[in-house]
This record gives C-alpha cells, structure tokens and sequence, in this order.
C-alpha cells in the first residue's frame, strides 16, 4: 500500500472553483443552486415529519422513504458548506484533511442511497409478488437489519479512499479542483504519483455496488411487472402499477445522472467545463430536491398530510 503520509508541504490545500470565466455572474449563478438547497432541505424535512407524525404510515415502504429522506439531507449538508463559501463568500481554499472529510461523506451517502434504492424495490416485490406474506418478511427487525447492512456497506467501502488518498503526492503549487467540493475522481487527477490502484478500488466498488444494485432493481421490476400482467382485472393491474411509481422515478433521477457523470468524467476530456459543471450539479443537488417531491405527489397518504399540515381550517 505504500507510505500513508502525505508531504502537506506540498499539498496543504486545495483550490475550490465554481464557475470557471464566469465569475462575474457568479453571485447571480447561486441563487439558482441555493433555492435547490432550500426545496431539498424543506422538502426532506416535511416528509420526515409527515411519516413521524402520521400514524398510518408507519409501514415499511415508509420506513424506506424516511431513511431516503435522511441520507438525501446528508447529501445536502455535505456539500452546502463549500458551495456557499466558494460562490457566495469567495472562500476557495480547503484544507487537504477537510477535503478529505467532505469527499468521504458526499461519496458515503451516493452509496448509501444506491442501497435504500435497492431495499425498497424489494419492499416492491414483496408488497406485489408476495402481499400475503408482507407482514412476515418486512418485520422491523428486518427492516433495520437492511438498513444497517446498507449503511455499514458504504461505510467500509467509502473508509478506503481516504487511505489510499493519503498516500499519494501533490506536487502543483495549486491543487484546483473542478467544482465547489471535493470528489475522489477530482482529487486523484491533481496526484503526481500513480493512482492505480485508486482508479482500480473505485471501478471495482462502483461495479459491486451501483452495478450490482441497479441489475437487482431491475430484476426485482421483471419479477413485478410479471406479477402485475397475471392479474386479470384492468383496474388492478395500474392500481399495483401506480404504487411503484414513485419508486421508478427515484431510481431514474438517481442513475441517469450519475452514469452520465461517470461517462463525461472518463470520455469527456474534451467537453467544455460548464457540462462537467452541469452534469454535477444534476448528480448532486437534483435528486435531492426531487424525491420529496415525487413523493408528495405521488403519495395520496403524505399530499393529503401535508395539506392537512399547511391549510388545517380545510382539512
């Protein structure tokens, strides 16, 4: 594995950007970003509390969504520090051990979300291809159990990159990184030393988790959508249908994104750095605004609540 010190002589920071030429819009740029992070915040929060709050929904495809809602707030808060600090207040500089710390939770919590994904198209399948035996197999201790072994997951596989971060050379008198945070992509192409096997250890996990997880989702879709052609009525068939809504578009606005992200990070030398800039943002700040919205739309349970919560004289 090599030295584990890193020579902060030479690397004791690193340089934020945020909109590289267009500094001069800068603070015009931000406003649209800080209103994703308003609608992200608040809307996570609202769901959480509408599930804390409202006892019909303590069930298990809600348990999912809360814990969705958590980790999407976590995604949130780990990069709002140095995005408000790099466009707002032209705080650029990051130390290296900070960087590292940020790195560790934005990846932490893309994993984690991949998993709580995973969990809740099974929730999914059994919900449709097993209701009779829901109760049985989606029992709390289950429940936790999942979510644990998915956080403890990502925990043990996001815990390596800070090692293999530290083990590296940063020999440039300025470290610039492509955005306002820090990503392992990002920071290993400032290394003056071979990144071998950082480049090897994130493909690897990437394959064993995003990919694994995605092709599981995707069977357990195969599996209910066979389920839901052998109901005979018509009616049946959109209503079991209608209940995975929600979940698909989260998967979509999750995976598309941070697929397209992978491809213009690897083939995208040559693309300007505002779609680098583009495709992040949609990465990062996206799917975070857009669950809860999803949700509280899709979901009769929590639209009504939250109705109830905002106009109680109506409802």
């Amino acid at each position: 594995m090599g030295n584990f010190k890193i020579n902060t002589s030479d690397a004791p920071t690193f340089i934020l950007t945020g909109f590289p030429g267009m500094e001069a819009m800068e603070a015009w740029l931000s406003v649209p970003l800080l209103l994703l992070y308003a609608i992200s915040i608040v809307g996570n929060t609202l769901i959480l509390l509408v599930v804390k709050q409202e006892q019909s929904l303590h069930q298990p495809m809600y348990c999912f969504l809360s814990l969705l809602s958590v980790n999407d707030l976590g995604v949130s808060f780990s990069t709002l520090p140095t995005v408000l600090s790099a466009l707002c207040f032209h705080a650029q500089v990051i130390a290296f051990n900070a960087c590292l710390a940020q790195m560790f939770f934005i990846h932490f919590f893309s994993w984690t979300e991949s998993g709580i994904l995973l969990a809740m198209s099974f929730d999914r399948y059994v919900a449709i291809c097993n209701p009779l035996r829901y109760a049985t197999i989606l029992t709390n201790a289950h429940i936790m159990a999942m979510c644990l072994c998915t956080v403890v997951r990502s925990f043990a596989f996001i815990l390596v990159f800070p090692l293999l971060l530290h083990r590296l050379s940063f020999c440039h008198s300025k470290n610039i990184l492509s955005h306002a945070y820090c990503l392992h992509v990002d920071m290993i192409k400032l290394a003056c030393t071979d990144v071998s096997l950082n480049s090897y250890y994130g493909l690897s996990i990437v394959l064993f988790t995003f990919g694994l997880d995605s092709v599981l989702i995707f069977i357990s879709y195969i599996l209910i959508l066979r389920s839901v052609l052998a109901i005979s009525s018509q009616e049946e068939r959109l209503k079991a249908l209608n209940t995975c809504v929600s979940h698909i578009l989260a998967v979509l606005i999750f995976y598309v994104p941070m697929v397209s992200v992978s491809i213009v990070h690897r083939f995208g030398a040559g693309l300007p750095h505002a779609v680098h800039i583009l495709m992040s943002i949609l990465y990062l700040f996206v799917p975070p605004m857009l669950n809860p919205i999803i949700y509280s739309i899709k979901t009769k349970e929590i639209r009504h609540r939250l109705l109830k919560m905002f106009f109680r004289s109506k409802f």
